[in-house]
């Protein structure tokens, strides 16, 4: 998969897909078709150097007074001023911006606030994922907090689907509630915002989605950054990050300014999960969600945040990591909607008793094992179909679709998809004539937007460039192939799916210290917009055979190459190695029958094994080459960016 350059820290805006504008060759299919033969991971990927200014990181180290390594690395990412770096390396509470600068804010908290003075039923209509739940979460604890109540409706993925129904809007109001509030949906909810007119229920939508042609539904507000018009600064907010500043308006006006730093410190240790579930940037306003957040989860109260870590074994001193909350807790909490009631997520931050707390954890514990069982018996089925279907290994965006696959799953299977085959890819559960799918894409492909071009197969679409949902008549299922396929084709070229990986600097191993690992941390939290450095190194040497881990991972002892004297410094005599992680890297790691001894370019990033007995410094491989690729690295232009760090 080709990863983009790291996005400008300061706006905070979700990436646009830019469709390529190079005309594809005649027989571009053909040439192709050897390469989507086999998975990107068996392919040689390319690296390229991230590129920065010199003279601009120079300029920043002065004047923030940081380490030069630190001022480039800030320089990479766009940021260039002083006030912008320490914005950056600071997060705090004050850079949260102003509530009402989002269009629709004020409408929506002021109808907010009537619904609280007159004691009216309330209903919160989220959605099944993590982002939906805890958005729930978010408001419906604010609006307690402020004295009111609310109820919530959480639909079901398989019974109802995604999205607002009639049903539920007919019978909240029978039941006579007079507000309705959507959290991570709504932006498209054209039916169900009629009904709640017809039905004498103002409606509030709160979503992050993207609005489609048609316009906006009907509604007392609509509060999105991304609906036109809307100049809110932070374009990359989640479903709980808009959920958040609705809470946060609501409690600027209901409650003193004493409690107001404590309570946002407090849900943003839920924010924090939901910004970095969604895979939206963290950067800007996001940023600081995921900093406070995750340091406040050093320390939970809520027992059933409590309980939720330590099933995902995560307790200690040290705060969790983006990769542990994306790889360890979000996974238990979308399992309830992929595989059961998703209601259990919102009991489990609601609970009082930890021991139900701690059955609600396991519960969903256990459902997430199920997940991973049934996802990889759909993965299997849809790898000895694209092995026997040479239309599909041809296929520029890949449509796949199944009897009965299990519509929890098939949007991370979708996921597996892309990063085992470097393409847009949907995944499509076929239940009799109805059809339900899932998307997910590369960077340069706006999926949305080729959903669009097609609006008339659907019964009901919607999501983001590289992210969507949808349902179709099963008998439309192969003219979408089709037309999809052909729309990528007009609008990518062979280089979008060339496999390429970009590291920040090269760095010797003799350079990799406890200083400069401590220096790369102050760029945390890491994730999309703000990616993890990766370093290279040239000519290290493998210590001792390659040791297989659980059949599918590598790890392996490298030692740095002997290097002339760097800046005044020389790495002459030290005897620097490090264990080295190779996940998913076996398969490679046969082919290329590495031997003790070997010499390797290397790219990495720098992590930290914490265990008593033998932890410490410890590399990441991002990949390898062995000695027949050492030409082909030779052959990339040198940058600034290139020149070794200084040790410190």
């Amino acid at each position: 998969m080709k990863i983009l350059a790291q996005s400008t820290p300061e706006r905070c805006g979700r990436a646009a897909a830019t469709p390529a504008t190079e005309t594809r060759r005649p027989g571009a299919a053909r040439d192709i078709q050897s390469s989507f033969a086999a998975p990107l991971r068996n392919l040689r990927m390319k690296w390229r150097a991230v590129q920065f200014d010199e003279t601009q990181a120079a300029a920043l180290a002065v004047e923030i007074s940081c380490s030069p390594v630190l001022a480039r690395l800030l320089v990479a990412r766009g940021i260039t001023e002083a006030r912008a770096a320490q914005e950056f390396l600071h997060p705090a509470l004050s850079q949260l911006h102003p509530p009402l600068l989002m269009a629709g804010m004020a409408a929506a908290v002021e109808r907010l606030e009537a619904a609280l003075d007159r004691k009216e039923k309330i209903l919160i209509y989220g959605d099944y994922d993590v982002d939906g739940t805890t958005a729930i979460v978010i408001l419906k604890t604010a609006i307690e907090l402020c004295g009111g109540t609310a109820d919530f409706h959480v639909p079901h993925r398989i019974r109802e689907g995604y999205g607002m129904r009639d049903e539920v809007i007919e019978r909240a109001a029978a039941e006579g509630v007079r507000l309705i509030i959507s959290v991570d949906t709504g932006i498209r909810a054209f039916a169900a915002a009629e009904t709640a007119k017809r039905s004498g229920i103002d409606l509030i939508v709160t979503d992050h989605h993207l609005p489609g042609d048609e316009g906006l539904p009907y509604a007392l507000a609509v509060v999105n950054p991304n609906q036109p018009g809307c100049e809110y600064p932070c374009k990359a907010l989640c479903g709980a990050g808009v959920a958040f500043k609705l809470a946060q308006g609501l409690m600027q006006r209901r409650l003193d300014s004493k409690d107001q730093s404590r309570l946002l410190l407090s849900f943003m240790k839920i924010v924090a999960i939901a910004t970095i579930a969604d895979s939206v940037p963290l950067t800007g306003e996001n940023r600081v969600f995921a900093k406070l957040g995750l340091e406040g989860l050093r320390s939970p109260v809520n027992v059933g945040l409590k309980a939720l870590l330590e099933v995902a074994q995560l307790t200690g001193a040290r705060p969790p990591t983006t990769g542990e909350i994306a790889f360890r807790v979000a996974p238990r909490l979308n399992a309830a909607g992929r595989m059961d009631v998703a209601r259990d997520v919102v009991e489990l931050f609601s609970v009082k008793d930890p021991v139900r707390a701690r059955e609600i954890a396991q519960r969903l514990d256990v459902l997430n094992a199920e997940r991973q069982q049934e996802e990889r018996r759909i993965m299997e089925e849809i790898e000895q179909r694209i092995a026997g279907d040479a239309a599909l290994t041809d296929a520029y965006c890949m449509v796949l679709d199944g009897d009965g696959w299990h519509r929890g799953v098939i949007g991370i299977t979708a996921s597996r998809v892309v990063e085992r085959h470097g393409r847009p890819a949907l995944v499509i559960s076929r239940d009799g004539d109805e059809a339900h799918g899932s998307g997910r894409s590369i960077p340069a492909f706006h999926l949305l937007d080729a959903l669009d071009s097609c609006r008339e197969l659907f019964t009901r679409h919607g999501g983001h460039a590289h992210a969507v949902g949808f349902s179709l008549p099963s008998a439309r299922v192969s003219e979408l192939r089709s037309r999809l396929d052909q729309y990528a084709r007009e609008r990518l070229t062979l280089s979008d799916f060339e496999p390429a990986l970009r590291f920040d600097a090269e760095l010797p191993l003799s350079q990799v210290t406890p200083a400069f690992y401590e220096q790369v941390r102050w760029m945390e939290p890491f994730g999309m917009g703000n990616s993890q450095p990766v370093f290279a190194a040239r000519g290290v040497k493998l210590v001792g055979p390659p040791r297989l881990i659980k059949e599918k991972h590598i790890k392996l002892r490298l030692a740095a190459a002997e290097t002339p004297a760097t800046n005044g410094h020389s790495s002459a005599g030290r005897a620097v190695s490090f264990n080295a992680m190779g996940w998913r890297m076996a398969e490679p790691a046969e082919a290329q029958k590495l031997l003790a001894g070997d010499s390797l370019d290397v790219a990495y990033t720098i992590e930290f094994n914490d265990h008593p007995d033998f932890g410490g410094l410890e590399l990441s491989l991002r990949d390898f080459k062995a000695p027949e690729a050492k030409a082909e690295l030779a052959k990339i232009p040198e940058s600034p960016v290139t020149a070794p760090f200084p040790s410190e």
